[in-house]
């Protein structure tokens, strides 16, 4: 299958820098999102260290993803490919903390990473934060992530309601993040993917002014339309945060 993704990002109308960082290889079949955070333009160097990191292990070691594009694929492959990409979301890990404890203006930084990878007829995610990574099938749409937050975390738990999430003042509380520690724990996934599906990569500027509902509309205008549309949805809604979007299709 033909992979083919468009990205876009954009500084939205409340804030000065813009600390998103995205990665669209068609070649590799690798898309990446990370929204980054804190202060001295921190999070911009997180964010863009974390994308670079994970995207030349993944190429480095691409070999290993060979595999997946066989007919019959064993389930060892399957695992090799899991446990690449979360060891490429480690090594980012590590290497934003490090950064952060040379440098005093950095120390705390971070950044959200949502990771995916299209090889042969599999699909794998890794996610760590908020930012998301949505599927569209047969005009339907899927939340193939978790956010990592407070308020994920005490939905979850049954510890609020959807009304009081809602209205929560802690809407922004990460509870994992790739750079403020030096190791992480990376939600992994794969699934089976097949021509038609379109996928969305974004940070939390864009998916706060969206409903599912409406992404599967928005996709069937292409990658570089819909794309667009994305930010400029976000803008019209407030644009209170950076807005980064990647569509991918499979033809």
């Amino acid at each position: 299958m033909r992979r083919y993704g468009q990205g876009l990002s954009d500084l939205g109308k409340k804030r000065v820098t813009n600390e998103d960082s995205f990665l669209c290889d068609d070649e590799l079949g690798l898309y990446v999102v990370a929204d980054g955070m804190g202060g001295h333009n921190a999070g911009e160097v997180a964010s863009q260290e974390a994308v670079e990191t994970l995207s030349d292990m993944v190429r480095r070691e691409c070999g290993t993803l060979q595999g997946l594009e066989a007919t019959d694929v064993p389930t060892e492959t399957v695992r090799r490919a899991l446990r690449l990409l979360e060891s490429a979301v480690q090594a980012a890990t590590y290497m934003v903390f490090g950064i952060a404890q040379i440098d005093p203006e950095q120390q705390g930084m971070g950044t959200t990473v949502s990771a995916l990878l299209l090889k042969g007829n599999y699909g794998i995610t890794a996610q760590v934060g908020d930012s998301r990574i949505y599927m569209s099938r047969d005009r339907k749409a899927y939340q193939l992530t978790e956010d990592h937050t407070l308020i994920a975390w005490q939905l979850k738990q049954g510890v609020i309601t959807e009304q009081e999430a809602a209205r929560s003042p802690h809407k922004n509380v990460i509870t994992r993040a790739v750079g403020s520690r030096d190791y992480v724990q990376v939600d992994t996934r794969a699934f089976l993917v097949q021509a038609g599906d379109g996928f969305l990569l974004c940070s939390d500027g864009l998916h706060g002014y969206l409903s599912d509902a409406e992404i599967p509309t928005v996709m069937q205008l292409g990658p570089q339309r819909a794309a667009r549309q994305f930010v400029e949805i976000a803008n019209q809604r407030g644009g209170k945060d950076n807005i980064t979007a990647i569509v991918v299709e499979l033809e």
